[in-house]
């Protein structure tokens, strides 16, 4: 069972695209362990992007995810972080395929609708930087014995 860290955006969450994209987690197999409505202070963006702080892109991103309220969960499943970033599409929404999150609600390669882990590593360090173990749910297997 793997868990991954997902982020609604400030674009798709003003758009009113929350539910339909929480639903398409759900659709998938995907299941929400942790979910939080928050805004991030820009301090806490630029925290959290630090592996980007040397792009070009870093200052305009930072203002970007502190523009808005975002939606914050954590994702569980077999293979959650592969199959959430299949259902996001690729980065830039132009090159994503029919269907995906980022295709349908994002509109350029920042206001892209969702955020993702993009590996076990990644997502090791992005969950406890929105949740400490107490507003996680316990994995499947704990409640089922």
């Amino acid at each position: 069972m793997e868990r991954t860290l997902s982020i609604v955006k400030p674009d798709a969450v003003a758009k009113g695209a929350l539910g339909e994209i929480l639903r398409r987690f759900e659709a998938d197999g995907l299941r929400i362990v942790a979910l939080k409505l928050i805004r991030l202070t820009e301090e806490q963006a630029r925290g959290f992007y630090a592996v980007h702080k040397s792009r070009p892109f870093y200052a305009s991103l930072v203002k970007f995810m502190s523009s808005g309220p975002v939606v914050v969960s954590v994702l569980e499943g077999d293979d959650a972080i592969a199959r959430n970033r299949r259902l996001m599409g690729a980065t830039d929404p132009a090159n994503a395929a029919p269907g995906t999150i980022r295709r349908e609600f994002g509109s350029d390669i920042e206001r892209n609708a969702v955020h993702g882990s993009d590996a076990v590593a990644t997502a090791r360090v992005e969950i406890p930087y929105f949740f400490n173990a107490t507003e996680i749910q316990a994995p499947v297997e704990a409640l089922a014995g």
